[in-house]
């Protein structure tokens, strides 16, 4: 591409590529596309972005197209590579002047600079450096901010390069220049403190804005730049001197009003340097040991006493909490329980932090984070007061609230109390103890501090397990505040139903919770919503056992059972009047708690849930996370409902059609709980409808994704098979064998024993049809049983499959010898001969005890025969036929005699007790399945000896007995215990 002849051309599709007429935009843009891998285009780009004259929109697209250039064709091994040539200009061009005027643009331009620099210096690139070094020193203001500009990014992009060779490059920068980055920084630092001095606020701006450039550059150097920092004076002199460097800056925030643009710059500046300790104690803790004492003094001196007061803000206190959290909580400081095994440098920073902690100084911290910033502000009491929804999203975490000065205080309360736990115990009791008794409604400050007491006695209810007598506390006293109506107890009531939630899975009795679902109905009751969704919708997760595991505590259906009807209807009403997405999700968990801990004594209850969910589902359309609390909703809904659960499917199946269609956009938030219940609506469903079975039109989709899904897709697979085999089949076996095949060309191998399973459940409910439904897939099923398949549990599924086609359909069986034989080249018999040979042989695959048995009954059905290959392995079907006795035959203690214990003779209904899950449909279909199963009809004991009476009346007593020569003598004396009566 000729520059000048180029230049006009491109300039004019890059003004229309800015165009806001599609019709003039996509044409540009098609155009600018092909000339991406043109030789040239980008030194017209370089030409166009740093021409200062044009209009500032086609300069930034210049920029932008070049940069994605870098990305695409500056390697020399990408496809259309720019030119050696060509790079060289652009390198040459790129840092010939720091002159940009435009902000965004230079920042663009410094960042392309520094994506070049990632790939090519310092060894196509060795003038960079020294360009930048000497641009930061000139007298020309822009010319100097955007030289260090460049210089930040530069440094920035090859510190995060990470392979051994480009770390030791970084290293031996750093090394180079660290003294002169120093001196650039305390020079802009210095200037910076004497224009606030003489009050010119506008020069101090701008030296600001340097003094930020040059410590965010020095942060990179600093913590990426050294392999052992703390042997190098200039580095540790640094760091010494940032804690001075913090002390000045916070003085200067007095004098600087909140509203001015330097006092948020000072403000970044100032979280900067937290940024550069934290960044070290992370990379280097043992080289931070130094710094420790020094570190502990200033955060806390800030934090926890008087000297903050007027100057620190909240970002500022949060990095110094995190300083403060980092160093107690770190490994490397904390010694082995054998001291000889801790290092001398673990030691010195243990022994340093020991030091610090002190007592009083402990209490101090202790008593400060709970009496002054657990305390709820004004500005929180207020939210509450007006919108109590927004208020509870943000308690629960919302994005502000993840990034705010509470959980942090919260954090660091619970890691100083786990660490400092003896020292700090008698103090936090002593502030409980402090506080029995009521409390004076007029008195807010005491409302508040009785409510961040309780705060912090449910942060530490783990480290209080063997303090605090809880349930004698819960009786004598929070049971009374929960009930204490006063408007301003408000805060006390949502803390304590709150501090119960803490406590309940640590130390709480179960004949306590009757009293405490009575208080939680009670609170549900109060129509004032403030109180309502505080104090429920985050708090009765806890007692409904809805977010903990079932062994934390025991969940008692009796008990809450009197409770149900109205705390079922009152979370619905509460579900209704709530308008916020988040709160609504909250309040279907609590709901889908409710549901799966009674199960079906939830039926006669749900039907106002059931008429509300599909208005629900409508009205959240644009909002897939409450979708997909209504599908977790649906799913314990269908599994209390059971069968009954059919009368929801003109609601429940395009939802389910929907959440699994991975055609439409919502399927990325919602597929992995529409398939789940999509599972259980399979399992509990009575019968296969004509809408169920089009559903399974989205299975062939999901199994091209091969995703983590992929297991629940097998497993619904299964279910149809189960609910109506023949119907399902039908209409999917051809799609499902060609998706098989597919999927098992790359698949790991727990996916491919999915895959064999449902084989050989298809074979287990139709053994006729299934076989040839399924007929692509048995021949390599085949060679792998006579290959010797190394793994064992895909060995242990072949054997189960070609169990059931040997078993149960022998002439298919035939065929597929026949064709095995033909495609293998070989002899039918000495096929069959290698078959029965590799199953004895790998016998000890299989563990289950069904497929034992299975593998005898098959074996075995090949006798009685004259086959001289099937009574030369007449022997390893005779070891296998007396391990599967030795599998399911049980002594019957009073006749002595033997009995099969896998037979089943007719279908009971379990006896279910009050703590164990209903069957599902599913469950009972397996169980009448399996009357028809021989696994589970045909006795092994009667089948051996049928078999081997037939085979002793085909060859002759002499025959026969030369046959059971060939069986060990021990094999053939169990053989004959276990026959003994017939």
């Amino acid at each position: 591409m000729d520059l000048n002849s180029a230049s006009t051309i491109v300039l004019q599709v890059l003004t229309q590529a800015t165009s806001q007429d599609t019709a003039v935009l996509k044409p540009a843009e098609e155009q600018l596309k092909q000339w991406e891998t043109q030789p040239g285009f980008y030194s017209v780009l370089l030409n166009i972005f740093t021409n200062h004259t044009l209009d500032v929109n086609v300069r930034w697209l210049a920029v932008l197209y070049f940069k994605n250039g870098i990305d695409r064709y500056w390697r020399r091994v990408a496809p259309h590579a720019l030119s050696e040539e060509e790079k060289t200009r652009l390198r040459a061009g790129l840092i010939t002047n720091f002159n940009e005027p435009v902000n965004q643009i230079a920042t663009q331009i410094s960042v392309l600079i520094a994506k070049v620099a990632r790939v090519d210096c310092p060894r196509q690139w060795p003038e960079l450096i020294p360009t930048l070094l000497e641009s930061v020193k000139v007298q020309d203001d822009l010319r100097q901010h955007r030289a260090l500009l460049t210089f930040y990014h530069v440094t920035k992009t090859l510190a995060s390069k990470r392979l051994a060779a480009d770390r030791k490059l970084f290293y031996d920068l750093a090394s180079g220049i660290y003294s002169f980055a120093c001196s650039l920084w305390s020079h802009h630092t210095n200037t910076f403190l004497q224009q606030i001095c003489t009050g010119n606020e506008a020069a101090a701006t701008n030296s600001l804005e340097r003094t930020l450039l040059s410590l965010k550059v020095l942060r990179k150097l600093t913590v990426h730049g050294f392999v052992e920092p703390h042997w190098n004076v200039e580095v540790m002199g640094f760091l010494h001197a940032v804690f001075e460097r913090l002390k000045q800056f916070l003085e200067c925030s007095r004098t600087i009003r909140a509203e001015n643009v330097c006092r948020d710059r000072l403000e970044k500046t100032i979280i900067l340097f937290t940024k550069v300790l934290l960044d070290f104690l992370d990379q280097h803790p043992f080289s931070f040991t130094p710094l420790i004492q020094k570190s502990l003094e200033f955060a806390v001196s800030y934090v926890f006493t008087e000297a903050g007061e007027g100057i620190v803000f909240e970002r500022f206190i949060v990095q110094c909490m995190n300083l403060i959290k980092m160093i107690v909580k770190n490994y490397a400081y904390k010694p082995s329980k054998n001291i000889e095994d801790s290092s001398p440098e673990t030691l010195e920073a243990h022994k340093i932090k020991t030091a610090f902690f002190t007592y009083p100084t402990l209490m101090e911290i202790c008593r400060r984070l709970v009496t002054h910033y657990f305390l709820l502000t004004q500005e929180e009491l207020t939210m509450w007061e007006e919108d109590p929804e927004g208020f509870t999203v943000e308690e629960t975490g919302g994005d502000s609230w993840k990034y705010s000065l509470r959980p942090c205080t919260e954090v660091l309360f619970i890691d100083i109390f786990h660490e400092y736990n003896q020292i700090l115990t008698p103090v936090l009791l002593e502030m409980v103890h402090s506080l029995q008794g009521p409390t004076n409604m007029e008195d807010s400050s005491a409302v508040l501090i009785k409510d961040a007491v309780y705060n912090a006695i449910g942060l530490a209810a783990y480290e209080l397990f063997d303090s605090v007598d809880f349930d004698q506390w819960f009786k004598n006293q929070l049971l009374a505040e929960l009930q204490v109506s006063h408007d301003r107890y408000k805060p006390i009531r949502r803390r304590v139903i709150w501090l119960i939630g803490q406590w309940i899975s640590v130390k709480f009795k179960s004949d306590l919770r009757p009293m405490l679902y009575e208080a939680i109905r009670n609170l549900l009751q109060d129509q004032d919503l403030v109180v309502s969704i505080n104090n429920l919708v985050q708090s009765v997760l806890f007692f409904l056992n809805g977010c903990l595991p079932v062994d934390d505590f025991e969940f008692r259906t009796d008990q809450f059972l009197p409770h149900l009807e109205s705390m079922f209807t009152l979370l619905f009403q509460l579900l209704q009047e709530v308008t916020q997405c988040d709160t609504k999700m909250h309040v279907l968990h609590v709901l889908s708690c409710v549901i799966e801990r009674v199960n079906m004594q939830i039926r006669p209850y749900v039907e106002c849930l059931v008429q509300y969910l599909p208005l629900l589902w409508k009205q959240s359309e644009e909002h897939n996370m409450l979708r997909c609390a209504i599908l977790t909703t649906l799913i314990h809904l269908v599994q209390g409902l059971g069968a009954d659960s059919k009368n929801l499917y003109p609601f429940l199946l395009p939802v389910i059609q929907l959440s699994t269609d991975v055609s439409q956009p919502p399927h990325v938030y919602l597929l992995e709980d529409g398939l789940e219940l999509w599972l259980v609506t399979l399992e509990n469903s009575p019968c296969l409808t004509p809408e169920l079975l089009r559903i399974f039109q989205n299975m062939s989709a999901l199994l091209e994704l091969s995703s983590e899904n992929l297991k629940n897709c097998f497993k619904i697979i299964n279910a149809y098979i189960f609910l109506s085999s023949s119907g399902f089949l039908q209409m999917y076996a051809s799609d499902l064998c060609r998706s098989f095949c597919e999927l098992l060309k790359d698949i790991t191998t727990e996916g491919q024993v999915q895959v064999l399973k449902v084989v050989e459940n298809v074979l287990k409910v139709n053994p006729v049809l299934g076989p040839q439904m399924f007929q692509p897939l048995l021949p390599s099923i085949f060679r792998g049983i006579i290959d010797g398949e190394r793994y064992p549990v895909v060995m242990s599924t072949y054997l189960g499959i070609m169990g059931r086609v040997l078993l149960q359909n022998a002439s298919f069986f035939s065929l597929l010898l026949s064709q095995m034989a033909c495609e293998l080249g070989q002899e039918l018999d000495q096929i069959l001969g290698n078959m029965i040979e590799m199953w004895v042989d790998r016998m000890d695959n299989i563990t289950q005890p069904e497929r034992r048995k299975l593998s005898a009954l098959a074996l075995l059905s090949l006798l009685p025969s004259l086959n001289s290959v099937i009574q030369d392995k007449f022997c390893g079907i005779i070891n296998i036929s007396v391990e599967g006795l030795h599998d399911v035959m049980t002594e019957d203690p009073e006749t002595g005699t033997y009995k099969d214990c896998m037979l089943m003779s007719h279908f009971e209904e379990p006896k279910v007790t009050e703590d164990e899950e209903p069957p599902t449909e599913q469950d009972k279909r397996k169980k009448m399945l399996a009357l028809k199963d021989p696994v589970h009809t045909v006795s092994l004991q009667q089948f051996i000896y049928e078999k081997l009476k037939a085979q002793q009346e085909l060859l002759g007593e002499q025959g026969f007995q030369a046959l059971m020569e060939t069986v060990d003598t021990e094999i053939v004396a169990q053989l004959q215990e276990f026959l003994q009566g017939f």
